[in-house]
């Protein structure tokens, strides 16, 4: 039982904190959330989100602080640094060798060279000590603006490369304010990993291990004496998690959730910035959890039970009102994946109307076809698609639900449709094979004229299949990431769950098995990267159509442009591939031709990789002209 000695009439007041490295032109889903939702429902309670991110980026320049912010063991390391000092010898050589990567730190170096000495001009990681002494001047005089004293609690939501920053962050209110609660919650505070913070970080005084909106108007109302047990799911110093189920702390649906609420951001936003540096992008929700939740790598659904989604109707409302309060016009969706049944409805609402509003989502490779083609018209400019493997036994392997060729189509219409397309190529997956390897291998060279993927090397997440059932994957025993090892004290590390790990299995060599892949996808990526001016304003392989022939224009690395003539039937062939389409299909549109011929013109076009085959169904890769001048164009 919780009781509240406070007998005084001062309303609650809740803080809740986004620490860096969150993106800094967007405000924080979380936390826009969370106040929209006890605005309704726990009206007594007074919420200030802040946003200390923004003064870091001001503070370090927006180009290097998004930098920075991509790499996660650079942000957890440099608050790594401040709240233990004792790792700094492990950590600077670490943290400056992942510092080259950032293109902006040299131009920040060279700036802050004038205030340092002559000695720490030549030394190689003094950098990376201007970076500790500039991201804890900023929080130390974040800090001391603020007045602890209001707050009755203090929240921090904890996701990706938050985890260091927020535990710095608490343990300096705690200094400064003892008696102050402080909560953490987020996608790195789930079931164990939420435990062992609070075991191992004696500031911390709650957790919230899976969904927020629920437990957190319990803890405010408990703490304010309005009510007298915490909800079961809450961790809490004082009383242990029961150990129920997430479910019963999560809302039933979505269809209450009120629009977040944005304001404190766009107030820091003014106070930070003068003038408008760049124009904020807010993150929405359709949906939490992911429809589809079998690919065996992944952890992020640890958080949800189930899958919800709102009503397109709900969600135009959403968008449509924060455009109007905030001024701005685009949107990220936060979903693991779009809702297949009202995500359509919704983009079709947005066709109709009169706002030139633009969307990024994370898409499934299923959703092509008219339905992309409806998303495009409705405003989807960016996704961030599951591609994961260009291996048939990997994508099995990973449970995707999905063929390499539909991979490739995705990749073709995207481009074909003007939507940027960003992917990942997973390497080094457990028990990959040779055979796998080089069918990634070859598969490449097929998807070389479409936007590259990014090679992402396989970690063993927390709580995936992959971490349940190791001994399938032929993982012998799981341990701590060793850069994990440089970011904690060695006597606190046996004690932490954390969201990254590693594994005694067959790393080594898959590492060395998967090097040729990572190399190609550097050079698929230099390939487009020399590209990138007004002179290529065509897909590397795209076609015009004449009526009764077609020409293909192809380019290759090192090579002059190709070109393919294609008539009377080789041309109507080519365009029945436009998708993917079955040899039955094709032998049923082309009578006039043998099986045996049919194949052989097939098998043609693939050899001079115009044509994708998987087993018996095909693929045309080139996109068409017109097509793709208004991909580029937009």
């Amino acid at each position: 039982m919780i009781e509240n000695t406070d007998q005084s009439p001062r309303p609650f007041r809740l803080g809740l904190i986004a620490m860096p490295w969150a993106l800094f032109n967007r405000p924080s889903v979380q936390l826009g959330a969370l106040k929209g939702y006890l605005a309704q429902a726990a009206p007594e309670v007074q919420v200030a989100c802040l946003h200390p991110y923004l003064g870091l980026a001001r503070e370090l320049g927006l180009e290097l602080y998004q930098q920075i912010s991509q790499d996660v063991w650079l942000c957890e390391g440099l608050y790594a640094g401040l709240l233990f000092p004792q790792q700094r010898e492990v950590l600077r050589g670490f943290l400056a060798k992942r510092l080259k990567n950032c293109q902006a730190a040299g131009a920040w170096d060279l700036a802050e060279l004038s205030s340092s000495s002559a000695q720490t001009k030549l030394m190689p990681f003094g950098c990376i000590d201007r970076l500790w002494q500039k991201v804890d001047d900023h929080l130390q005089l974040w800090l001391a603006r603020q007045n602890w004293g209001q707050f009755a609690l203090v929240g921090f939501s904890v996701c990706f490369n938050q985890l260091l920053a927020s535990l710095y962050a608490a343990q300096q209110i705690k200094l400064l304010q003892p008696q102050l609660p402080i909560v953490f919650g987020g996608s790195s505070c789930v079931t164990e990993m939420g435990r062992s913070l609070l075991a191992t970080f004696p500031w911390l005084d709650y957790v919230v291990p899976g969904e927020g909106e629920l437990a957190l108007a319990n803890l405010c109302q408990a703490l304010a004496g309005q009510q007298t047990v915490l909800a079961p799911q809450i961790m809490s110093r004082k009383t242990p998690a029961t150990g129920e189920p997430l479910a019963c702390g999560q809302l039933k649906t979505l269809d209450a959730l009120p629009t977040p609420d944005y304001d404190d951001y766009f107030s820091d936003l003014r106070r930070e910035f003068s003038g408008e540096p760049f124009v904020p992008e807010l993150p929405v929700e359709f949906s939490r959890g992911c429809w589809w939740g079998k690919c065996t790598f992944c952890n992020l659904n640890l958080q949800w039970h189930g899958y919800r989604g709102k009503t397109a109707a709900q969600m135009e409302q959403e968008v449509l009102s924060l455009s109007a309060r905030h001024g701005c016009l685009d949107f990220s969706f936060t979903d693991n994946v779009l809702p297949g049944k009202e995500a359509p409805a919704f983009f079709t609402r947005m066709a109709a109307g009169e706002k030139d509003l633009r969307f990024f989502a994370e898409i499934r490779v299923n959703q092509r076809g008219e339905t992309l083609k409806g998303y495009r018209q409705g405003g989807l400019l960016a996704v961030q698609a599951g591609i994961e493997a260009l291996s048939q036994g990997l994508l099995a392997r990973m449970r995707k639900g999905a063929t390499v060729m539909e991979n490739l189509a995705l990749m073709k219409e995207s481009l074909a449709l003007g939507i940027r397309l960003d992917g990942n190529l997973i390497t080094c997956f457990p028990q990959s094979t040779e055979a796998e390897v080089a069918e990634t291998l070859v598969n490449l060279d097929f998807v070389l004229p479409f936007t590259p993927l990014t090679a992402a090397t396989f970690f063993l997440g927390y709580g995936c299949e992959v971490a349940c059932k190791p001994e399938a994957y032929g993982i012998r025993a799981m341990v701590q990431h060793p850069h994990n090892r440089k970011l904690f004290p060695p006597q606190l590390l046996p004690s932490l769950t954390l969201l990254i790990n590693d594994y005694h299995g067959d790393r080594a060599h898959q590492r060395r098995l998967w090097q040729p892949v990572v190399k190609k996808i550097r050079v698929w990526q230099q390939f487009h990267e020399a590209r990138r001016s007004p002179a290529h304003l065509l897909p590397p392989l795209s076609y015009r159509d004449a009526g009764n022939f077609l020409l293909i224009r192809q380019e290759l690395p090192g090579q002059a442009a190709l070109h393919h003539r294609l008539r009377g039937a080789s041309r109507a062939i080519y365009l029945a591939c436009e998708t993917i389409v079955e040899f039955a299909e094709l032998a049923r549109l082309f009578p006039q031709l043998s099986p045996a011929q049919l194949a052989t013109f097939l098998e043609e076009l693939a050899a001079k990789r115009l044509l994708f085959t998987q087993g018996t169904r095909y693929l045309a890769l080139a996109v068409h002209k017109e097509k793709g001048l208004g991909a580029v164009n937009e």
